[in-house]
């Protein structure tokens, strides 16, 4: 609500160092009045930012908290007065006055500092130009992808809006372009680093009709240092820890087992308190996640190759103590009457078969060995026999690390450079 008259004996009587409160001024003759419908068109409303912090950005909720200081100015040719003077008027007195209806549109909280006094300060100019400024604290909506978390870089935004004038009323404008922002190159964050930013003059389209919106727009770069430091370096660690049971010997059961179940469940739990700091974006696979997925799987890696590698040792050792101490089975076939004659032979130079003479004259037929179909599943099973199981430990202390390594190279490209 604009006042008429009172203003100039007011300002009048007050000059430009002194600030109209209270009684001291005839605010009782004020009489209400809307928009200024005199003006030759919609109302020019210039804006201007003051960053002065960013207290948290939370990527659980999705939204950031700032304290602005927000200025809007703008002319009125009903408060012109003589003189080349400006009277600071009292915030208390701000609803005798026609103020914009700014509001932010993604705002989710947001509270008017009223410490001593109410944050808010209008000063009126002799041509008839309102500066009005306050100072909010609110939490706004940011829209983050958090694929690459924690390299990922967060585009967010602070739009102005009009509450119920439309564009044939008011329109906005920011009244020094990107200078009109201040205070984010200064801006120092905990986990952030302000990239860049940029402001847009827009429109917000709704059912009710076109309304007047201005648009801040600000890149933040997350610092992966902290992260380097907290989860990727213990990963590493637990990585090349679980490879310390390569050099162990086979022969070291409880040695080794114990190495490869403790990285296993550090991993485990390393995996689990990552996850839980951001539990409402599981929906993501992060970049955090591939990479403790990458660890954990040479990790138990390293468990399995233990685990083949005492299966062919115990393997190899029953094998070399069966051709130790083995005896042949040997079966004798009389040709003449089938009868099948069985016993138990060392082993001979004698031919696998050969025919053998009982009493002078009855022939036998001595097969010395596996039977055929035996013959043939042991020349498949001779094929998943490791001749040497030591050569396992000996090419995964190789392999193992020059595999790391690469995929290493592959994940910090991708994430960095795409």
């Amino acid at each position: 609500v604009h006042t008429a008259g009172a203003v100039d004996s007011c300002v009048l009587s007050m000059g430009s160092a002194r600030t109209c409160a209270g009684d001291e001024c005839a605010w009782r003759q004020v009489r209400w009045s809307g928009i200024n419908s005199n003006a030759p068109g919609p109302v020019e409303i210039g804006m201007s930012l003051d960053i002065a912090s960013i207290d948290a950005i939370s990527e659980i909720n999705m939204d950031y908290t700032a304290t602005i200081f927000l200025r809007q100015r703008w002319r009125d040719s009903r408060l012109v007065f003589p003189g080349n003077e400006s009277v600071s008027v009292d915030g208390r007195l701000v609803s005798l006055l026609w103020i914009p209806d700014t509001f932010i549109p993604d705002s989710k909280r947001s509270f008017l500092h009223d410490v001593t006094v109410e944050n808010r300060l209008i000063r009126i100019f002799s041509n008839g130009t309102v500066l009005y400024a306050l100072r909010i604290t609110a939490t706004i909506a940011c829209n983050m992808d958090l694929t690459k978390y924690p390299m990922d870089r967060q585009e967010c935004t602070l739009q102005l809006e009009s509450w119920g004038y439309n564009l044939q009323d008011v329109v906005f404008y920011w009244t020094r372009g990107n200078d009109s922002v201040r205070g984010l190159d200064t801006l120092r964050l905990a986990q952030y680093s302000v990239e860049s930013y940029y402001t847009a003059v827009s429109q917000a389209v709704y059912e009710t009709g076109h309304y007047p919106k201005l648009v801040l727009h600000f890149a933040l770069r997350r610092n992966v240092l902290f992260f380097i430091l907290e989860t990727y370096v213990p990963s590493i660690l637990l990585v090349v820890l679980s490879w310390v049971s390569f050099w162990i010997s086979q022969s070291s059961v409880p040695a080794r087992t114990c190495i490869g179940v403790t990285t296993v469940l550090t991993m485990t739990t390393l995996m689990m308190g990552a996850r839980t700091s951001l539990p409402n974006a599981n929906c993501f696979i992060k970049a955090i996640d591939v990479y403790l997925g990458i660890c954990f799987t040479f990790i138990f890696g390293a468990l399995l190759e233990y685990a083949c590698a005492h299966f062919y040792t115990m393997q190899h050792q029953t094998l070399q103590d069966m051709h130790r101490v083995r005896k042949l089975r040997c079966h004798f076939v009389n040709v003449q009457t089938n009868i099948i004659l069985k016993c138990f032979l060392m082993p001979t130079e004698q031919s696998p078969n050969q025919e053998v003479k009982i009493n002078g004259d009855t022939k036998l037929k001595q097969g010395c060995g596996l039977s055929t179909v035996k013959d043939a599943y042991g020349r498949a099973a001779a094929v998943f026999i490791v001749e040497n199981p030591h050569n396992i430990d000996r090419h995964a202390r190789t392999a193992f690390p020059i595999a790391f390594f690469f995929v290493n190279i592959l994940y910090w490209l991708y994430y960095l450079c795409f």
